[in-house]
């Protein structure tokens, strides 16, 4: 008997509210699942450490403008180099961001956005809990790159970055060729990291690696790419899964908020 179709699609947290090529990969697995049957899987990569994956552009009801808002920050080492699952979110931040959203999305929106529980503290769940409110979840495993347990059951990769602490915060190092924990200023300036020792519950891949990586624990038969993973995920990695374009949609990076 051919095994029930797995259908899925990553990506990182991206917008409290999800930008837009986001809700297109939603959408895809969602025909998809019609068509074939089988379930869908999103696979949540919250490991990321990018403060620019969250930046949120609304548009104002009445004219159109754009505005970009972003999560804040504790400190400058959480904004640069800790992973958005542990990410903290500042108090104030969001009862401040809500007064300004009624002249950006409908009320439903604004009742969400307000609604989302005290427990969400960090910013990969603040995300993950607005999606939810959406219904954009609805009927979807959410498996999330954090969860150790996963990590203990993926493959072993040989590029990958390492949860470590520095500076009172945990952070995403990445191994360099030589084996030592790096963490990217930027241009070609790094700051290496003393040697510690660090177990699979640490490690989570880099974009090369990811693929593989994911697909030793979920098994999936369909794979959604957006265009930039087109770009750069190699086939190869996982001649198993068919890969699917996701539907195009206008404005992919602004956020979806449509009522």
């Amino acid at each position: 008997m051919k095994a029930s179709p797995v259908i899925c699609f990553g990506q990182q947290p991206c917008g409290f509210f999800p930008r837009r090529f986001l809700y297109a990969k939603f959408v895809t697995a969602r025909r998809l699942q019609a068509e074939l049957g089988g379930e869908i899987v999103f696979f949540y990569h919250d490991s990321d450490h990018d403060p620019r994956e969250t930046q949120t552009t609304l548009r104002h009801r009445k004219t159109d403008i754009p505005l970009t808002l972003n999560f804040t920050f504790l400190n400058k080492t959480q904004r640069k180099f800790t992973p958005l699952y542990a990410k903290k979110i500042p108090p104030g931040w969001h009862e401040q961001t809500a007064r300004q959203l009624p002249a950006y999305v409908a009320p439903q929106w604004v009742r969400a956005f307000k609604e989302i529980p005290a427990s969400a503290t960090t910013v990969a769940d603040f995300c993950l809990e607005l999606y939810r409110s959406m219904a954009l979840l609805d009927g979807i495993r959410v498996v999330r790159s954090s969860d150790p347990a996963f990590r203990r059951a993926a493959c072993p990769i040989a590029d990958y970055f390492v949860d470590v602490p520095h500076e009172g915060e945990l952070v995403r190092a990445r191994r360099s060729a030589t084996g030592s924990l790096q963490l990217h200023e930027g241009g070609n300036s790094f700051i290496t990291l003393p040697a510690t020792p660090y177990t699979a519950e640490q490690i989570s891949p880099a974009r090369d690696s990811r693929l593989r990586w994911m697909q030793s624990v979920l098994g999936c038969t369909h794979y959604i790419a957006g265009a930039g993973e087109q770009a750069y995920l190699n086939p190869a990695d996982a001649p198993e899964i068919t890969f699917v374009a996701r539907d195009p949609i206008d404005r992919s990076d602004e956020a979806y908020t449509d009522a």
